[in-house]
This record gives C-alpha cells, sequence and structure tokens, in this order.
C-alpha cells in the first residue's frame, strides 16, 4: 500500500513551498515578533486567500477548492516550515471544520464562502484558565440567546472576527457563534512565548450568541473538530520538525572547530540522528491520521491523539537541538532558532497539551479493546 502524496498532492506541496519560501521568510514573521501592533501578516494572509488554500477543504459548493483534507495536510506541512505569522489554523482547521461539521445550511452559506475568500478570521474558544477541559469546568452561560462570561487564552482571539465559544445553555454544554466586532465584547491582547500567533482573553457580557449545532452537544461536536484540527497541526509540527533538522544538518557541515567541520564530531551526529528518528515517527503517525481524517475512519480519534502526541515531541526536541547544535549563537535573537522554538511551544499547547492527549489516547485504546 502506497501512503504516500500523489503526483498532482506533490505538485500542490511543491508549489505551496516556493509560494512561502518566497512570501514568508524570517523577515516577515520577524516583522510581526517585533511589532506589537500587529497581530500577524496581513500581506501573506491575502496571498494564501487567492492561493486558495484557506478553502481547500470547503466544498465548492461554499466557495472552496474541494480538495480534501490530505492537500490541506500537505499545505500545513508547508505552513509549518515557515511558521506563517497567520491565524491559519484557528480560521481553517477549527472553525470552517466546526461550520463544516455542525452549521446549518444557512450557517455555512453564510460564513465558508468568507473563510475561503480570506474575508473572515475566526477563532475557537473552549478554555477558561488552567486545567483540563471538563463540562464542570464551562462557566460560561447563554440566556436568552446572549453570552456571558470569560475565555482565556483564545488563541487568534486579538484578530479574529468571530468566535465559536464553548458555553451552557439551560444547564447543557452547547456551541455558540459570536461577532466579536459586535456588542458586548472585550478583547484584551495577552503576551505569550510566541507572539507571531496571538492570544487573547476574550470577555461577554449578554453578547449576542447563535447556536452552532444542536442543543447539548458542545462537547462532543468539540472533541470531533480537536480530533480533526490535531491531525491538521501534527503536519504543521513535521514541517517545523523538519525545518530545525535542515537547519541544525546545515550549520554542522559549515560551522568548523578545531580543523573539522563540527558535523563529523560524534555528539553532533546523534543529535542529528535523534532528531531524524522522532521525525519521522512523527511523519508517520500524521500520515495515519491524515488516512483517517480522509476517509472519516472509526480510528480517527486513536490516530489523531498518537499524531498529536508524536508532533509536539518531534516538534520541541528538534527545535531544541537544532539551538544546541548552534551553540553560543543559537541563544541569539539574530539566529532564526528561536523562531520555531516559540512556535513548537505554542503549536504543543493549542487545544490541550501532550499531558491532554496521553490522557485522550488511553481513554480512547481503552474504549476500543473493551468494545
Amino acid at each position: 500500500m502506497n501512503f504516500d502524496y500523489s503526483d498532482d498532492q506533490k505538485f500542490l506541496k511543491g508549489e505551496a513551498r516556493k509560494f512561502l519560501e518566497a512570501r514568508c521568510g524570517s523577515a516577515v514573521v520577524r516583522g510581526v515578533l517585533n511589532n506589537e501592533d500587529v497581530s500577524f501578516d496581513k500581506d501573506l494572509w491575502k496571498g494564501v486567500a487567492e492561493q486558495g488554500w484557506l478553502g481547500a477543504a470547503i466544498a465548492e459548493e461554499h466557495g472552496g477548492l474541494g480538495l480534501g483534507h490530505i492537500e490541506l495536510c500537505a499545505i500545513a506541512e508547508e505552513m509549518g516550515r515557515v511558521a506563517a505569522p497567520i491565524p491559519f489554523a484557528s480560521t481553517v482547521y477549527f472553525v470552517a471544520e466546526a461550520i463544516a461539521a455542525a452549521g446549518t445550511d444557512e450557517q455555512k452559506a453564510d460564513l465558508l464562502p468568507k473563510i475561503a475568500a480570506g474575508e473572515l478570521i475566526g477563532c475557537y474558544a473552549t478554555s477558561e484558565g488552567p486545567g483540563a477541559l471538563t463540562p464542570g469546568a464551562v462557566k460560561c452561560k447563554v440566556e436568552g440567546g446572549k453570552l456571558s462570561g470569560v475565555k482565556i487564552p483564545v488563541t487568534d482571539g486579538d484578530c479574529a472576527d468571530i468566535a465559536i465559544v464553548l458555553a451552557n445553555e439551560a444547564g447543557r454544554p452547547g456551541l455558540f457563534l459570536v461577532d466579536l466586532k459586535g456588542g458586548g465584547v472585550t478583547v484584551e491582547t495577552l503576551k505569550s512565548l510566541d507572539p507571531t500567533r496571538g492570544v487573547a482573553r476574550l470577555t461577554f457580557k449578554d453578547a449576542p450568541a447563535r447556536a452552532l449545532g444542536a442543543a447539548g452537544e458542545g462537547f462532543n461536536i468539540t472533541e470531533q473538530v480537536f480530533d480533526r484540527a490535531a491531525v491538521l497541526l501534527s503536519f504543521e509540527q513535521v514541517g517545523g520538525a523538519d525545518r530545525c533538522l535542515e537547519m541544525a544538518k546545515e550549520y554542522a557541515l559549515e560551522r568548523y572547530a578545531f580543523g573539522r567541520v563540527i558535523a563529523s564530531y560524534q555528539a553532533i551526529k546523534h543529535k542529528l540522528a535523534d532528531m531524524y528518528v522522532k521525525n519521522e515517527v512523527a511523519r508517520s503517525n500524521a500520515y495515519y491520521g491524515a488516512w483517517a481524517l480522509n476517509t472519516n475512519a472509526p480510528e480517527l480519534p486513536v490516530a489523531a491523539s498518537a499524531a498529536r502526541i508524536a508532533g509536539s515531541e518531534a516538534y520541541w526536541f528538534a527545535s531544541k537541538e537544532n539551538i544546541q547544535t548552534h551553540g553560543g549563537m543559537g541563544f541569539t535573537w539574530e539566529v532564526d532558532c528561536h523562531l520555531y522554538y516559540r512556535r513548537s511551544r505554542q503549536l504543543a499547547l493549542v487545544a490541550g497539551g501532550p499531558k491532554v492527549w496521553k490522557e485522550r489516547l488511553v481513554t480512547q485504546l481503552e474504549r476500543r479493546n473493551a468494545a
């Protein structure tokens, strides 16, 4: 069985790499990192929208390309390679997937074309502070179509136009669409390790809210969305981890110490080999997840959890060892190593950290074995 991309998918991936290498160099990432008044690179966002990538997995009837999730995974990997400073993941992996899965025909017809065209940025607001996401941890409430409460931290909440919010209505968890530019919403930008992906505190006070999905199904829909997003995030992590390995290898082949390139020393060889092994483990899990996602297979919850865990571990390890391979230079602001270390930490915490996904994997395996 061939688990590789098809020729058409390889072509799409190659074109995506060419575009992003030309339009999203480290100077673009640093431009967002160094400017507190900028949440994301608007020129890059516009360019990505023009390429049609925001609607890669959105049906053609809703303004998308209708390509499928394998193609979106290929694009996600290239996004990870350049640590793209745009709200692509929040808008595409979370919001678009949630609307496509649970939205009414009217909501899909209204929102998905705007997402595909780059006219609408979204965020997915579930967390209300430290701790695991459980029904008892949700304090936000909806009464009479009005939402009140606080969500923190919300990735890309500082630049989003709409939010999908997990809140209780009549004591049951549900999902609700909220216009962040409307009344009753206060957005506070927070400081984080990776300013190239904004984080915010969203405070709602009688903000108009529209239900997304059936009443009381908020947690079930969120689990499905998180599983789908986990696979896509794992491809971003694989892309970032591979770039870290390339950076470390390139530097090791250029840097001389005691008359020899440092790549010839065993300690450096072991670092690079360990990075390669973890990256390949992450890639194999990501491919398994992509198959499960694209076919909507029953194995998706297990595959998504495994991909998420392996991707988080590989990217963190590769970004850390990349710094170590560069030595003292790796710790400096001028060298790009820290851009990937920041992103590795940020991606590892989106939709729950590695510990959450390990618990989720064990739970899914227990359910499968019991069945």
